[in-house]
C-alpha cells in the first residue's frame, strides 16, 4: 500500500494507530495479494498526495473507485489518459460546458484539478475488480470520515460539493460556518436529470473562492490528443 507523506500525515496519523485501521490494512493487503484490486496499490492515497491539506480549496466526494481495468488511479471521477471517460464524468463535463462554457475534452484525467486544490476523495479507497462497492464496510469509511473532520476544522473557507445521497450524508459532519456546502443529485445517468444538471456548482464555487480572496479553479481539462 502507498503511504501519506505530506501535511496530511500529522492530522491523520492517529487513525493509523486505531484497531479499525490495523484490521483495514491487513484486509486490503490480503486483497491485493489474492485478487485484482483497484487502484494500483501505490495510488490508493493519490488524492491526499496530489492535494496537500494546506492547499485544499474545493472538496468533491465520490463513493468508491472505478472497478474496471485501467480506470481508477486514486481520484474520484478521474480516469487515466487513454481511458474512455465513464458516463458520470461525461455528465460532469456537460454541466461544466453549460455552466462555464468549458469545451468537452478528449480525456478524463482530472489531475489538473487536484493540483489546483480540488481534493477528489472517494469515501472508500479500494475496490475489487468488476465488483462495485465490494470494499464497502471494511474500514475505509471511518478513515475518510476522519479526513472530512480534519477538513471541516480548517480555519479557512472551502467548498464542499456533495453529489448524491452517500456524499450528502457527510453534510452532518460539516458544521464550520466558513465553508460553503453545495449539494446536488449524483452525475450518474440514473440521476443527473434529477438536479445535477443545472446545479452550477462550478461557477458557484469559483464565486465563493473569489469573494474570499482565493484564486478560482480553472476547471477546463485540456485535450491530450491534437
Amino acid at each position: 500500500m502507498g503511504a501519506i507523506a505530506n501535511d496530511w500525515l500529522k492530522p491523520l496519523s492517529p487513525e493509523f494507530k486505531k484497531p479499525y485501521y490495523r484490521q483495514l490494512y491487513q484486509t486490503v493487503l490480503q486483497a491485493y495479494q489474492t485478487q485484482q484490486v483497484f487502484p494500483p496499490a501505490d495510488e490508493i492515497f493519490s488524492a491526499f498526495e496530489l492535494t496537500p491539506l494546506s492547499e485544499v480549496k474545493v472538496v468533491i466526494l465520490g463513493q468508491d473507485p472505478y472497478h474496471n481495468v485501467g480506470q481508477a488511479h486514486g481520484l474520484c471521477f478521474s480516469v487515466k489518459p487513454g481511458v474512455e471517460p465513464p458516463p458520470s464524468l461525461k455528465n460532469i463535463y456537460k454541466e461544466l460546458q453549460e455552466d462555464l462554457g468549458c469545451y468537452i475534452p478528449d480525456n478524463g484525467y482530472l489531475v489538473k484539478w487536484a493540483r489546483q486544490g480540488v481534493l477528489m476523495l472517494n469515501t472508500v479507497l479500494t475496490v475489487q475488480a468488476h465488483r462495485a462497492n465490494s470494499h464497502r464496510g471494511i474500514g475505509w469509511e471511518e478513515f475518510t470520515d476522519a479526513a472530512i473532520r480534519v477538513l471541516n476544522a480548517q480555519d479557512r473557507p472551502m467548498v464542499f460539493m456533495l453529489w448524491g445521497r452517500p456524499a450528502q450524508a457527510k453534510a452532518r459532519m460539516l458544521n464550520n460556518p466558513r465553508h460553503l456546502i453545495l449539494t446536488a443529485a449524483h452525475p450518474s445517468p440514473l440521476s443527473a436529470y434529477n438536479g445535477f444538471f443545472g446545479c452550477r456548482h462550478f461557477s458557484r464555487a469559483n464565486q465563493f473562492l473569489e469573494e474570499n480572496g482565493i484564486a478560482p479553479i480553472d476547471w477546463q481539462i485540456e485535450n491530450i490528443r491534437e
